[in-house]
C-alpha cells in the first residue's frame, strides 16, 4: 500500500512570523550583556539555524565572539526567557492555516521540519492552536540532525508516516533547500521569510510569496514528479 504525501515545512519565516518575539529576547540579553540591541531587519537574516547560532550573530553584530562557556550560559538564559515570551507577537503568515487545511482535507501528512528545538516548536504550535495540523515534527534534537543533513528531513518524513519519494519541502533558507535537494525532494521556498540570501539564489523548484499560492505550486512539482 503506497504511502500518503507528506508536505515537510520549515517553522520560523515559513510557516509563522516569529521574528518580533527572537528579537525582543536576543535584546534582553544584548542589554544583560552591555551591548545595544539589534533591529528587526537584523534578526531576520539571522534566523535558520537555531537560538545558539542566532545569539552567536547577535554577539557577531557588535564584534564579539561567543562561545565557550559564555556562549552555554547566556544560551541557556536565552531559551528560558524566549519559553516564557514565545508567542507575544508571533503569529501564522497569511493564508497558512486555510492552506494546511486544504491539504489534510487532500489527504496529505504534514510535519514541521525546524532547527527550533522540538520542546520550543511544540510551545509555540500549542499557543497559536496549530499544532492539531501535524503529524509530526522534527527538531535538531528530535533525530540529533540538523538542517541542511538531509537526514534531519527524511526522519521527519517518515516520522510523519510518509517516504522521501513522495514528498514536499517548504522553506525560506539555505538550510531548508540545501537540506532537500541532499535528500532529493522538490522544495518551494517562500520569498517573505528569514533569509540573507535572497531565495532565488538558491535554487529551489518553485517560489511563492503568499500560501496562497502553495497549492498550484505543489501541484506542478507533483505533476513533474509523475512525469519523470
Amino acid at each position: 500500500m503506497q504511502k500518503p504525501p507528506v508536505l515537510a515545512i520549515d517553522l520560523d519565516g515559513t510557516l509563522i512570523e516569529t521574528a518580533p518575539d527572537l528579537m525582543g529576547t536576543l535584546n534582553v540579553i544584548l542589554e544583560r550583556e552591555g551591548l545595544a540591541p539589534v533591529s528587526l531587519k537584523q534578526v531576520r537574516g539571522m534566523v535558520g539555524q537555531g537560538a545558539k547560532i542566532m545569539l552567536q550573530r547577535g554577539f557577531a553584530a557588535h564584534g564579539e565572539t561567543l562561545e565557550g562557556a559564555r556562549l552555554e550560559t547566556l544560551f541557556e538564559a536565552f531559551l528560558e526567557h524566549y519559553a516564557e515570551h514565545i508567542a507575544v507577537e508571533s503569529h501564522p503568515f497569511p493564508g497558512v492555516v486555510e492552506a494546511l487545511e486544504g491539504f489534510r482535507a487532500e489527504g496529505w501528512k504534514l510535519a514541521v521540519c525546524t532547527n527550533k528545538l522540538e520542546a520550543l516548536t511544540r510551545r509555540l504550535l500549542d499557543e497559536l492552536d496549530l499544532t492539531r495540523l501535524f503529524d509530526a515534527i522534527g527538531g535538531p534534537d528530535t533525530f540529533g540532525v540538523r538542517k541542511p543533513d538531509p537526514q534531519h528531513l527524511i526522519k521527519t518524513i517518515e516520522a510523519a508516516g510518509g517516504e522521501a519519494t513522495n514528498a514536499i519541502m517548504v522553506g525560506d533558507s539555505a538550510a531548508d533547500i540545501n537540506a532537500a535537494k541532499n535528500a532529493a525532494v522538490p522544495v518551494v521556498a517562500v520569498d517573505f521569510g528569514y533569509t540573507d540570501i535572497p531565495v532565488a539564489e538558491l535554487g529551489p523548484d518553485r517560489i511563492i510569496s503568499h500560501f496562497d499560492e502553495l497549492a498550484g505550486a505543489v501541484s506542478e512539482l507533483r505533476g513533474a514528479m509523475t512525469a519523470g
